[in-house]
């Protein structure tokens, strides 16, 4: 099925399930908040799943039980496994940007932008740690699935943008070609301390001098 086809099933099926909730006003704004509230509940349960089971074990079942709730519940907000996967990969976007953003509410020079990366790197590969499974298990899925591989184009598009707008406000000298690199360097970090030979001992100090060389002209230190 096309992206485009897709997305149509998609809207169509959202349409009808917002009607059921169409009873009054005050109503609407309950259900809706709800709706949202379980769609992120499934998402969460969907990563949840790959992490723990990667993408053999993630059906809507498998969903329904790692979130806690009645057997449908997923199959009633995802109707495909396609709108199931995609929904995975935007809330992992809308929670990684969201400590993103916390993280970068004072916004320094760029060696702060060089301590907050080596936290976030630090914080990805303990505490979210299965943020990042689940991530790869989607990754390598989407080289499979056209649809998926779109989702994922535009989700690092966004990324790279945060990261250009962190750089120039912490004066790099040339954010738009440097962010590309800089969030290449950051994943590649994260995958071999989680995925790969993993012979890259740095602590957070070290770790955060390699991005400020990165970072500054002529990888000065």
């Amino acid at each position: 099925m096309s992206l485009t086809s897709t997305s149509v099933v998609d809207a169509l099926y959202s349409t009808l399930v917002e009607a059921r909730f169409k009873r009054s006003g005050n109503d609407v704004t309950e259900q809706t908040r709800d709706r949202r509230g379980r769609r992120d509940l499934l998402a969460d349960a969907a990563i949840e799943t790959l992490a723990r089971a990667g993408m053999r074990g993630l059906t809507h079942r498998a969903v329904d039980q790692a979130a806690g709730l009645a057997e449908g519940s997923c199959s009633y907000y995802f109707r495909t496994r396609q709108a199931l996967l995609q929904a995975a990969v935007e809330r992992l976007e809308e929670v990684d940007a969201a400590e993103v953003a916390q993280l970068t509410e004072a916004q320094g020079d760029l060696h702060a932008v060089a301590d907050l990366a080596a936290r976030l790197v630090e914080h990805w590969t303990t505490a979210g740690r299965d943020r990042m499974l689940a991530r790869y298990e989607l990754a390598l899925e989407a080289t499979r699935r056209p649809e998926l591989h779109a989702v994922f184009i535009r989700s690092g598009a966004r990324s790279r943008m945060m990261a250009e707008a962190l750089l120039a406000a912490a004066g790099a000298p040339d954010p738009a070609r440097q962010a590309p690199a800089f969030v290449a360097c950051l994943d590649g970090l994260i995958f071999d301390h989680i995925a790969g030979a993993g012979t890259l001992k740095l602590t957070r100090e070290e770790l955060r001098d390699v991005l400020l060389a990165l970072l500054r002209p002529g990888g000065a230190a």
